[in-house]
């Protein structure tokens, strides 16, 4: 079964765990000094807040998290037989957990996740300890486009923080 996953970059993550939590409900299931995430079932979202990366507030990126490897493979599938441009992670670590992922970028430039969640970390990234920069979302060169980093060939001079 899919999950419907939306990150948003935050200026101020306290005031809006408060504001998303009386939103939602309830209390955030992960919060972290610079992320917080709530894994709602009604609406069955992965709702997720960060201050890392983007340079202003707003949609960081869109995407969907499966259960089950075999329906991370059929996105990836329907996602090239759209012609899309697919960044291929495999398996990764970024926002406190191991994942199987792959990105695509939508034709307004909004950088979509697909992953499978294989377990939690302790940290963001487990490259944070290295001097390398590695991110997660494609970046495109449109001045619309949501506000991510990676995209097939890219540099580190190009990169920003994870997730």
């Amino acid at each position: 079964m899919k999950r419907f996953h939306v990150h948003m970059h935050v200026d101020d993550l306290s005031q809006n765990i408060a504001f998303y939590s009386k939103l939602f409900g309830t209390e955030p299931t992960r919060v972290e000094s610079d992320y917080a995430k709530w894994m709602l079932e009604d609406p069955r979202i992965n709702f997720a807040i960060s201050t890392r990366g983007a340079a202003k507030a707003g949609l960081d990126h869109l995407g969907f998290q499966v259960d089950e490897a075999s329906e991370l493979a059929d996105l990836k599938t329907r996602a090239q037989a759209a012609d899309m441009e697919l960044l291929d992670e495999g398996e990764t670590t970024c926002c406190y957990a191991r994942s199987d992922k792959h990105w695509i970028t939508d034709p307004q430039g909004v950088a979509w996740e697909h992953f499978h969640s294989l377990g939690n970390i302790p940290v963001f990234k487990e490259s944070e300890a290295s001097s390398t920069v590695v991110c997660c979302a494609p970046v495109t060169t449109e001045p619309a486009a949501a506000p991510g980093c990676c995209v097939p060939g890219a540099t580190t001079s190009t990169a920003k923080s994870c997730c």
